[in-house]
């Protein structure tokens, strides 16, 4: 199956998923960031039993088999590639240290460490600062909207699931012309990223907990985190699903 036909499809299922947003009614005990839960429980069962039944094994038996030296040589490789929109949406947010900051470790990265294999730009107190598209949209001030579920994706919200094209668009592997290179930098990366995620996984799996609700309000946070660079604005007694996201920085 060709990565083309894999994106194909998952832009289907969001376009999908985003239509049927607009005429799902609320769930009648909705949080409120949560308003489509009833949907969204459905899709993350959906998610949670390919991962149980594929996605998690194959990316067991790479943690596995795979030395943990050369695990790291392929994460950084994949991270100093995510530098490089990091480094565009750190500009396009007026941040000229962390755009700096960001495009010195992709250029120290690429040269001496080997096309990022080699991590040697955080040896050289160059921090990383991860920026997407959605983050840049929040940052701006468009609010993050309902909380959403991903077919195949995964926890999103109506923001970043409609950002999602431009971030496909920066990610610099879909712009290989060698489709083997590229479907296979595709399938290495995205095994690469579930395996860093086994051990979080597993300890959610091992506690007494609602895990749909878990990983929502988790990933809300962070996000809202995200968005205002580790500072968000004060949000006690507020509901953990819900936040401030979407107002401008100053």
């Amino acid at each position: 199956m060709s990565t083309h036909f894999f994106s194909s499809l998952v832009r289907w299922l969001v376009l999908a998923t985003v239509l049927g947003l607009v005429g799902c009614a609320s769930g009648p005990n909705a949080v409120a960031r949560d308003p489509l839960e009833p949907l969204n429980r459905s899709i993350y069962g959906f998610n949670e039993a390919l991962d149980s039944s594929v996605i998690r094994p194959v990316a067991r038996t790479y943690q596995e088999v795979t030395p943990s030296t050369i695990r790291t040589g392929i994460g950084n490789f994949f991270a100093n590639l995510a530098d490089v929109w990091s480094t565009l949406n750190n500009a396009l947010q007026l941040k000229p240290a962390q755009t700096l900051e960001t495009g010195a470790r992709v250029v120290v990265n690429s040269v001496v460490g080997i096309l990022g294999v080699f991590d040697v730009a955080t040896s050289l107190k160059l921090e990383r600062h991860p920026e997407d598209f959605g983050q840049t949209l929040g940052y701006w001030g468009v609010p993050s909207g309902p909380y959403v579920v991903l077919p195949l994706l995964g926890p999103s919200t109506l923001r970043d699931g409609a950002s999602l094209p431009v971030d496909t668009k920066g990610n610099l592997v879909r712009h290989l012309e060698e489709v083997p290179a590229r479907n296979t930098l595709t399938v290495i990366n995205l095994v690469d990223k579930r395996a860093r995620l086994l051990k979080a996984t597993d300890q959610v799996d091992a506690m007494a907990i609602d895990k749909y609700t878990f990983v929502r309000d988790v990933f809300l946070q962070k996000r809202l985190s995200d968005v205002w660079d580790g500072n968000p604005p004060d949000r006690s007694g507020a509901d953990p699903a819900a936040g401030t996201e979407g107002q401008s920085k100053p």
